[in-house]
């Protein structure tokens, strides 16, 4: 079969491998029809992550597929159904993913994920590939909402959760708060708790950047926009988000809390960043980071973009047939969506 290898920054080809088969009676295969990239992708093609040098591995981590074989023990699922996929490999039974921790699951080594290679706990594969194994399939899947396409919501294996535990479970203790969202580095994390945000009746949400395009989206999307660097403080907001990977940017978000507010951030610092602590402890708030839990809020996401009041698509930079995808990745590339045009089961949701 053929799938997406990343070989070493600026380098991407279609390799020929073996089809992977079924392990387990637990295991599902599945041959993605929609994927997209994450907003680490665009920085480990150009040589920017850990990642970028553990080359040559599957790529891709975000994807809906159809089902092409089950094992013995995968109830609830059967071939040419949608599903989609998410990023981490987790079993849905041991004690941390009962609790929602699906992205530390005990079942697999730490970090286990697609499209990563050595970095992703084991050999997993990859979303830009004709087939993918899923283990754990009964609880790893999740079927593709009636009446959503599957180009719409192929970033939900990884950006759409980890955009929801940004904004979705604060609003849904603050109803209607205020939002401060300081963008600088991921493209569509941000843009999407946007969404989410304003689709759970945030009554404002401000929108941080510099960057002429992400801006245009957020305008879109409906916030309002903060044009600029980061200041050292903007403003005080139940709510933040940092999306900037920028000790400045995250230090913005920290200092433009109210009191008793909490700060999510999503950037990977990979080197020492300061906390502007006294300013925090002051003002005695709380502060996460860290992965996302996919499996355990892509059904947020998904409900949402079933009623109509969530739209990814609108992030999307372009659609394009999956043959295109390693010419498309080995240049500058925003948030595109690659398509099988001939799957057979594309709108069969069932």
């Amino acid at each position: 079969m053929q799938q997406v290898t990343f070989v070493r920054p600026g380098l991407l080809e279609w390799w020929e491998v073996p089809e992977p088969k079924l392990e387990k009676a637990s295991d599902a295969i599945v041959r993605p029809i929609a994927a997209t990239t994450c907003d680490v992708d665009l920085y480990t093609t150009q040589g920017r992550t850990p990642f970028s040098q553990a080359g040559p591995y599957p790529f891709g981590h975000e994807f809906v597929a159809e089902i092409v074989e089950v094992g013995e023990a995968v109830y609830g699922f059967h071939r040419g159904q949608l599903v989609v996929v998410p990023f981490q490999i987790s079993c849905g039974e041991c004690d941390r993913c009962q609790a929602g921790l699906t992205g530390s699951c005990r079942a697999v080594p730490a970090r286990s994920m697609y499209g990563f290679g050595i970095f992703g706990g084991g050999q997993w594969g990859g979303a830009l590939s004709d087939l993918v194994r899923v283990p754990f399939a009964p609880k790893m899947l999740v079927p593709v909402p009636a009446g959503v396409r599957p180009e719409q919501i192929a970033s939900a294996s990884d950006n759409l959760p980890d955009a929801w535990r940004t904004v979705g479970p604060q609003l849904l203790e603050s109803p209607g708060a205020e939002v401060l969202i300081v963008g600088g580095a991921a493209n569509s994390i941000p843009l999407y708790a946007i969404g989410i945000a304003l689709a759970l009746g945030a009554t404002r949400v401000d929108y941080l950047d510099t960057d002429r395009r992400r801006l245009e989206l957020a305008d879109l999307l409906g916030a309002k926009l903060i044009e600029g660097p980061p200041s050292e403080r903007i403003g005080e907001y139940p709510i933040s988000v940092d999306a900037s990977a920028d000790a400045a940017g995250l230090a913005c978000a920290l200092r433009s809390l109210a009191p008793g507010g909490v700060c999510t951030s999503i950037g990977i610092y990979y080197q020492e960043t300061p906390l502007p602590l006294l300013d925090m402890y002051t003002r005695g708030v709380r502060f996460h980071t860290g992965r996302a839990n996919a499996r355990a809020d892509m059904p947020h996401v998904l409900k949402l973009v079933q009623a109509g009041r969530l739209h990814p698509e609108l992030v999307t930079s372009e659609v394009v047939a999956w043959e295109e995808a390693v010419r498309v990745l080995s240049g500058p590339f925003f948030k595109p969506v690659f398509i099988r045009y001939e799957s057979s089961s594309a709108a069969s949701t069932e």
